[in-house]
């Protein structure tokens, strides 16, 4: 759920590079469907739920590059945290739906240390 769904094609086909799809059958709501890779977003507009932790990730080749390219675009981005093997980052669509950026592998930062 988008609020507005303008603002979220701004965001996901501009900012994060997705393709808007043009097969969404005619529906009273407006709303987009997205490639993002091989699967697919569907935005809806309307009021998003209230945030408690979900979100959808999005595989990336190269983390760093895509917080660069990202920062670049204007768009605020959290700092990379080792997940295991693997990276992870997090930022946020217009609406305040919550975005996780993985890649997969080894991770190049090294874990925050929490003591």
């Amino acid at each position: 759920m988008v609020r507005d769904l303008d603002d979220a094609l701004d965001f996901y086909v501009g900012a994060l590079g997705l393709r808007q799809r043009t097969d969404r059958p005619d529906s009273p709501v407006r709303g987009a469907w997205l490639d993002v890779g091989d699967q697919q977003l569907h935005l809806i507009e309307g009021e998003p739920p209230p945030a408690t932790g979900q979100h959808f990730a999005v595989r990336v080749p190269d983390l760093a590059a895509a917080l660069d390219l990202l920062r670049s675009r204007g768009v605020a981005v959290g700092e990379p945290i080792a997940l295991g093997t693997a990276e992870q980052a997090f930022l946020h669509d217009p609406s305040g739906n919550a975005v996780e950026l993985h890649e997969s592998g080894a991770p190049r930062h090294p874990a925050p240390d929490v003591r």
